[in-house]
């Protein structure tokens, strides 16, 4: 028990270091995170981490399940701060991601996504062999232009050959349209959710600060370190 007790405190002192204790204006505040606030500072509601360590550990053994089933999280985050951290943390355990605008009917949708993801791996593996040298110089700019097009909206989720088990994002309320989507697919949705979103949808919600880079960066962590041990001792 005392070796448990250690460990959560070194979790707490982690997240304290990186400032995931500050929410937002009591003003700003959804009801749904009213249990995991612990005070206030300078106007600021300070989040309660042995609470929010609590939530972590669920996550964590969570995605870890998903992570030991040869399943896939999909990474989602159009918040400037986010898209780099989301993108190389998706990228490292080799997961799919939206890092930038979520295209509506990515998950209502599946199927008609797929498409899209299909015309792109068939263009890069032509371009890839040199199949593409048939075509006139205007018709391969053209190629090239719908490539770029196709790599900018679905690159990250060319890999995703069906439904996730689960959304990883940043800021549920930020991300409305792909919570909405999990919800309707009944895909869990883990959140870095600040004390201004609604977390009463959410399976898997971590109360903490969601704008910081450090913040966002340790919880982002957090999920790939979880995910890589159960691959690790599968």
């Amino acid at each position: 028990m005392t070796e448990t007790k250690e460990v959560n405190k070194a979790v707490v002192d982690s997240m304290f270091k990186a400032g995931a204790h500050f929410g937002y204006a009591k003003s700003k505040r959804h009801p749904s995170t009213a249990p995991y606030i612990f005070g206030v500072k300078n106007r600021v509601e300070i989040f309660d981490l042995e609470k929010v360590s609590a939530s972590l550990e669920k996550v964590e053994e969570f995605v870890k399940k998903i992570a030991s089933e040869g399943k896939q999280i999909l990474f989602v985050t159009s918040k400037r701060e986010a898209i780099r951290i989301v993108k190389d943390a998706a990228m490292s355990i080799d997961q799919p991601y939206v890092a930038g605008r979520f295209i509506g009917g990515t998950l209502t949708n599946f199927d008609q996504i797929q498409k899209r993801t299909s015309r792109l791996e068939t263009l890069l593996e032509q371009k890839e062999k040199g199949l593409l040298g048939k075509y006139t110089k205007k018709e391969r700019l053209l190629i090239d232009r719908e490539i770029e097009k196709l790599q900018e909206r679905f690159g990250g989720i060319v890999s995703m050959k069906r439904k996730p088990a689960a959304l990883f994002v940043i800021d549920s309320t930020h991300e409305d349209i792909a919570v909405r989507e999990a919800i309707n697919q009944k895909i869990p949705v883990i959140s870095l959710s600040s004390s201004d979103c609604n977390i009463w949808d959410i399976q898997y919600p971590v109360t903490a600060n969601d704008s910081s880079v450090a913040s966002i960066t340790f919880f982002s962590n957090k999920i790939v370190e979880a995910y890589k041990s159960a691959v690790k001792s599968a």
